[in-house]
């Protein structure tokens, strides 16, 4: 194979792109990951009041390790919730970035 036989096969635009109702099941699929993502910020609401429960107790006895993972698992738990929250946006924006290279 040629140079240039190489380039125009990697330049070669094989037509895919995402396309819903392509296979069966795919309500189940999106309802399935939205109770994934329902069940994740349960979990993050219920990890960020533990974690601000251990910030104020470590705070009120002077236990200064368990004021700084109170501080840390709240942290961790907003974030989270920021991630779980972005997450069709952030997909969203990086699939059409992508969709721009040529």
């Amino acid at each position: 194979m040629s140079l240039a036989d190489r380039v125009l096969y990697l330049a070669y635009d094989p037509g895919i792109s995402p396309k819903g109702g392509g296979l069966p099941g795919l309500s189940v699929l999106k309802n399935v990951v939205n109770s994934i993502n329902l069940f994740g910020i349960i979990a993050v609401v219920g990890a960020l009041a533990v974690s601000l429960a251990v910030w104020a107790w470590g705070h009120h006895t002077g236990g200064h390790q368990a004021e700084a993972n109170g501080k840390k698992g709240a942290t961790v738990a907003a974030g989270a919730a920021l991630g779980l929250g972005a997450a069709n946006g952030i997909v969203q924006f990086f699939s059409a970035l992508g969709s721009q290279v040529h």
